[in-house]
């Protein structure tokens, strides 16, 4: 008998998991829900060329409108979901409709961190970066010559300063740690980003928190911070982070573990619910994560694709991230935690390489306008292989001949 799905979710990892489904041949229904307003559509370019103006909402779509028609997934979008009801297996849009599944899977993302209204998170002017609406409304405000306030020095917070910069604004960003990027990369790759920002005009400050903003007739207009400045702001963009949706299957009765638990097989406690994406928590290399990533969203739907087949085999994730920022491309493999060592391998025309050894296993890389250095590098931490560290150290040898035959 053929099988009724429903995606909740309208983002990457949900289209990823509608998609591949029917590239497995289901014939049963699929609907895919989403909160927005639109069909599902790509996240990284928001903070890049879609705030810039260079790229349309059309070429945002990672499908047209009509891909969903030509497979027949129904699209119920700019619709909310109530609730979940796992004895009866319906999800709950209204008190008047239940939508029946067979399976379930929650796709649900993530939402930004922001800020409390006791220190004016709820002044009017004071943006996240995360959505499409998010995007068009910081781009509605963006006009040069104003003064913008990032608060954040992640990948987003400098994501949004260099496009703020490039538009004409000019630019504060204070990062509350050490340094910026300090949860995800090494000082040498934190050195790189802030000399990049601080050549192009942003006044960068690390170990500097956000005390509180200050607003006049509803909108912000100032912020005073930790070390003792105040600052004139027109617009503030807060980049702090990102907490997974797990509230709907927290509420179900699903186990939750920094988002929501599944196995290798992408299942959660309920063998009939399975999740992926941004909201996911699953077991990887004795340990278990949650991955904020285009890569992960789009292998992990698959994966679950698979599972709801028949055809499961376990997830083996692949961590590759990737950031614009000016004209710069950091772009990410593997994960850094837990390193010992990071040898620098430096390129042509100021490329760089950070290469990051857990005793003598390559376990991730930064590469900095190499892209050379990260496809060497991609296959080689996804093959299981680990060059040794004099040989990267020394620009002298050829990329390729870090690789095994």
């Amino acid at each position: 008998m053929a099988k009724d799905i429903v995606v909740i979710g309208a983002g990457q990892a949900g289209f990823s998991v509608c998609a591949e489904l029917r590239n497995l041949g289901h014939d049963g229904t699929i609907t895919l829900i989403g909160e927005e307003p639109v069909p599902p559509y790509q996240r990284p370019p928001l903070s890049k060329a879609y705030l810039l103006g260079e790229m349309e909402l059309e070429r945002l779509l990672l499908r047209p409108r009509s891909f969903y028609e030509d497979q027949q997934i129904t699209l119920r979008l700019g619709q909310p979901v109530l609730s979940i009801d796992r004895t009866a297996r319906q999800v709950i849009l209204s008190p008047e409709e239940a939508l029946p599944y067979d399976q379930l899977v929650l796709a649900t993302g993530a939402r930004p961190v922001t800020l409390p209204a006791e220190i004016g998170g709820d002044l009017q002017h004071v943006l996240p970066m995360r959505s499409l609406a998010d995007a068009d409304r910081l781009a509605g405000l963006v006009e040069p010559g104003m003064t913008a306030l990032v608060v954040g020095g992640g990948y987003i917070g400098l994501e949004a300063a260099a496009v703020l910069t490039k538009s004409g604004l000019s630019v504060t960003l204070v990062e509350a740690a050490g340094r910026i990027l300090s949860r995800v990369a090494s000082c040498a790759t934190s050195d790189y980003f802030r000399d990049l920002h601080r050549t192009h005009g942003v006044d960068l400050r690390e170990s500097v928190q956000l005390e509180r903003l200050t607003g006049q007739n509803g909108a912000v207009s100032g912020a005073i911070l930790s070390d003792g400045s105040t600052l004139q702001v027109d617009l503030v963009v807060i980049g702090i982070g990102i907490r997974p949706n797990q509230d709907l299957a927290a509420e179900a009765g699903l186990q939750i573990e920094n988002g929501i638990k599944v196995d290798e097989y992408c299942r959660s406690s309920d063998p009939d619910i399975l999740a992926v994406g941004d909201c996911a928590s699953f077991p990887w290399n004795g340990t278990r994560i949650r991955l904020e990533s285009v890569g992960n969203a789009i292998d992990q739907g698959r994966a679950a694709a698979a599972t709801i087949m028949g055809q499961a085999s376990p997830y083996q994730a692949k961590p590759w991230f990737w950031s614009d920022q000016y004209d710069s491309k950091l772009q990410i493999v593997g994960l850094s935690s837990g390193h010992d060592d990071v040898v620098r391998r430096p390129g042509d025309n100021g490329a760089l390489s950070l290469w990051y050894y857990r005793g003598e296993e390559l376990i991730a890389v930064d590469a900095m306008n190499d892209p050379r250095g990260y496809m060497v590098a991609k296959r080689l931490i996804e093959s299981g292989q680990s060059p040794a560290k004099d040989a990267v150290a020394n620009p002298q040898m050829p990329l390729k001949s870090l690789l095994q035959r």
